[in-house]
């Protein structure tokens, strides 16, 4: 193991590690975000809904393009004016005093987000061997949650229900990544892949590409259905433990099972990855969809902290599933020439976390906060539909990788 960390390539150690710090502080103050809108500004839960979900629409909209673009002009670019706006998105959250300014600013916190993060997979992808993507992958989602196993608890500390100071440290941190990428890029420029022999398309013709992949479309929509579960936790669940009288303190309840969640997937990370390598990346993907769709109905059912936190876990274990072989499916169905389109375009899945915050606020407001059950069980059969379309996904890309073989065969013969 030594080893294999040894050969991985520094600019790729620089998003890992950029990746730690940056969703520590983001998870220090965006996770607190609808509470604060609830109640400090008074914001009914649809309002909190759109705010919130507003972030998710603006990276649908942008991050196709982000992903092209980088593909076309090169990462370096793309990433430093994205990480540096981003910084400046923090400092405008820092500043907002009125909802349609928070409005406003979260729909950039997506457009940078949307754009920076394609492109930093796809620099993953482009500095890493093949053999080693699956543990790089994995090392990036590593990281994003040992900065949430902090992240929430600094924030709840430092006041982010009610103080925006969080928001500062956040633009602080990133202003430091974008200086650090740009001294990385700058030190180990003539180390970086040359695509000399391949035209990246028109972005017309990328689209319609990736609108013709089967596989690639049929998980789009899928796992669209699994990203509602994620802005169902960070906006519905928060509201509803913050303002539901039969939970003494939801503020704190919320930002421990925040907590919860990532120190889930630190444990569980590695012996769930090393069991499902052993499966066609799909796999994972549709067990984990059911996983999350359970533990959302276990949510509404919960009426203490030992159902919570098991509904927490089982969620967690949903998440890892997904999360640890996407990319890796992404990057194994995605043409070499696209592979930051393929990245970007996969972003539209976020759609679910657009959706999910708007569909669990009106829930919320019909039923109010003492429903969990009438808010929460159709909430996890919405997310649950989206194991038709991975199953799918997996009879296509079992055809086209037999088909692949087959041609191959048939060239070593003639």
């Amino acid at each position: 193991m030594k080893q294999r960390l040894q050969q991985i390539h520094p600019l790729a150690w620089t998003i890992i590690v950029g990746t730690m710090f940056g969703r520590l502080v983001t998870s220090m103050s965006i996770p607190f975000l609808s509470i604060y809108l609830v109640q400090v500004l008074g914001a009914t839960p649809t309002q909190t809904g759109i705010t919130v979900a507003v972030s998710s629409l603006a990276g649908i909209l942008i991050s196709f393009y982000g992903g092209y673009i980088s593909d076309k002009i090169g990462r370096k670019v793309i990433m430093l004016i994205s990480v540096f706006s981003w910084a400046g998105v923090f400092f405008g959250f820092a500043a907002a005093q009125e909802l349609w300014v928070f409005f406003l600013v979260n729909m950039l916190n997506g457009i940078c987000r949307a754009v920076f993060e394609p492109s930093s997979r796809a620099l993953l992808s482009d500095v890493t061997p093949a053999k080693h993507k699956l543990l790089v992958f994995n090392l990036r989602y590593a990281a994003i949650n040992l900065g949430v196993v902090f992240g929430p608890i600094i924030g709840l500390q430092l006041g982010s229900v009610q103080s925006k100071f969080p928001f500062i440290i956040a633009g602080i941190v990133y202003i430091v990544y974008g200086l650090v990428i740009f001294l990385q890029f700058t030190l180990h420029r003539s180390a970086l892949p040359v695509h000399t022999d391949v035209t990246t398309p028109r972005l017309r013709e990328a689209l319609t590409t990736t609108g013709k992949d089967g596989v690639f479309v049929s998980v789009l929509i899928g796992t669209i259905f699994c990203i509602m579960a994620y802005g169902l936790f960070d906006s519905t669940l928060a509201q509803y433990l913050t303002m539901n009288t039969h939970f003494s303190n939801g503020k704190q309840l919320f930002s421990y099972m925040l907590s919860l969640n990532a120190v889930t997937v630190l444990v569980m990370q590695y012996p769930v990855v090393r069991i499902a390598r052993r499966f066609s990346p799909l796999v994972p993907l549709i067990l984990g969809n059911a996983l999350l769709a359970c533990s959302m109905m276990l949510f509404g059912l919960a009426g203490g902290i030992g159902l919570l936190s098991f509904s927490v876990v089982l969620f967690t274990i949903g998440e890892v599933l997904l999360a640890s072989m996407m990319d890796m499916l992404i990057d194994r169905i995605s043409k070499p020439e696209l592979k930051g389109t393929y990245f970007g375009v996969i972003g539209f899945n976020n759609l679910g976390n657009v959706i999910a915050p708007v569909i669990g606020g009106l829930l919320l407001d019909e039923f109010g906060m003492q429903n969990g059950p009438a808010v929460f069980l159709p909430l996890g059969l919405i997310i649950a539909l989206g194991i038709p379309f991975l199953l799918i996904a997996k009879k296509k890309l079992a055809a086209r990788e037999r088909d692949a073989v087959q041609v191959k065969e048939q060239m070593d013969i003639a």
